[in-house]
C-alpha cells in the first residue's frame, strides 16, 4: 500500500509539473450569440498578443487567466470573456460582444447597447438601428436609452421607426419610414400607452389611405392623439 501510495503521489506530481510546463499553443477565439461582427478574431488575437506579447510557446504555467479576460474586457466592444486552457494546451477564449439598440448621431457618433452603455462604432460593421439625433448626452442616456429598448422589443417600432430625436427639453419625437409625419412622445412617462395609441393611429390611417395628409402626431397626453395636417 505505501509502494502504491508513492507511486500515486510520483504520478501525480509528474503529470502536475509537466502539465504546469506544457507549452501553449495558437489561442482557440469563439464568439457567442450573433458571431464576431463588430471585434475580429485579430482584434482578440492582438489583445491577447500585447498582454503576454505572444501568447503562443509560452509554458502555461506563466498565464494569468484573469489578466487575459480583464484585457479582453477592456475592450469597449466586448461584454463578456472567458479564457481557459484546455488539457491539450489549447489557450481558448470564448467572447460575447455588446449589441446595440440604437446609433447616436450629433457631434459624436457612437452606439448605446442594451445595457443602456457607451459602445463605439466599428470599422468592420454598421449595426442597422434607429439614429438618435438632437441633444443627447453622453453622460445621460436615459431617455433614449427607453425608448430605444421599445424600439427594439415591439415588431411595429422596430419595422417602421427609423429615427429617435430629442430636444433640449428632453422631449422625445419618432420619424417613421413610410410617413412624413413626425411624431411628439413627450417624456418617457406611459409610453406603452402613448405606443399603443400610435399603433391605432396608424393602423386606422393606413386603411384610409390619409396617413401622408399629417405633418405632426402629438401624442404626449396619455389619453389623446392631436394630429397636425398638412
Amino acid at each position: 500500500m505505501i509502494v502504491l501510495l508513492a507511486v500515486v503521489v510520483f504520478l501525480f506530481a509528474f503529470a502536475s509539473s509537466r502539465n504546469a510546463n506544457r507549452i501553449i499553443s495558437k489561442p482557440s477565439i469563439k464568439f457567442i450569440g450573433e458571431n464576431n461582427l463588430f471585434v475580429t478574431n485579430e482584434t482578440v488575437s492582438k489583445l491577447l498578443i500585447q498582454n503576454y506579447a505572444g501568447v503562443k510557446n509560452v509554458p502555461k504555467e506563466t498565464l494569468v487567466l484573469n489578466e487575459l479576460e480583464n484585457t479582453l474586457k477592456s475592450n469597449p466592444m466586448i461584454k463578456t470573456a472567458e479564457v481557459y486552457v484546455a488539457v491539450n494546451g489549447t489557450l481558448n477564449a470564448e467572447i460575447e460582444q455588446k449589441t446595440p439598440i440604437a446609433r447616436i448621431s450629433t457631434n459624436a457618433s457612437y452606439y448605446i447597447d442594451e445595457e443602456g452603455s457607451f459602445m463605439p462604432l466599428s470599422t468592420n460593421y454598421s449595426a442597422r438601428v434607429p439614429l438618435v439625433t438632437g441633444y443627447v448626452e453622453k453622460n445621460n442616456l436615459t431617455n433614449v436609452y427607453r425608448i430605444a429598448q421599445k424600439i427594439k422589443a415591439d415588431e411595429f417600432l422596430k419595422k417602421h421607426v427609423y429615427e429617435i430625436h430629442q430636444d433640449i427639453n428632453k422631449s422625445l419625437y419618432l420619424k417613421l419610414r413610410t410617413c412624413n409625419f413626425i411624431v411628439k412622445l413627450g417624456d418617457k412617462n406611459f409610453l406603452n400607452k402613448k405606443i399603443n395609441n400610435l399603433k391605432a393611429f396608424y393602423k386606422k390611417n393606413q386603411k384610409d389611405n390619409t396617413l401622408n395628409r399629417y405633418s405632426k402626431v402629438n401624442l404626449q397626453f396619455e389619453n389623446q392623439v392631436i394630429c397636425t395636417k398638412i
